[in-house]
């Protein structure tokens, strides 16, 4: 189930926020009636990202290997 929590309940109500992030579920927290932020474990958080850090190594790669090229006098490839 969502959980959605105005964000005083992280200083409030912190040992609950802890234990529903701990059960591997995020927490959507509100300000003012908006959602501000959301709470994630640091394991979610990871699996999260994980995949993106390798794409951003693999297109930085990439764009080096086009500079590389471009400066050698090789046409670019689009």
């Amino acid at each position: 189930m969502i959980q959605i929590r105005p964000v005083s309940d992280l200083r409030n109500k912190f040992p609950d926020i802890e234990r529903l992030v701990n059960e591997g579920e995020p927490v959507f927290l509100t300000k003012n009636g908006y959602g501000a932020m959301v709470v994630l474990s640091l394991d979610m958080y990871s699996r999260l990202t994980d995949g993106v850090e390798a794409a951003l190594d693999e297109a930085d790669r990439a764009a080096r290997g086009r500079l590389s090229a471009e400066a050698d006098g090789c046409p670019a490839h689009e």
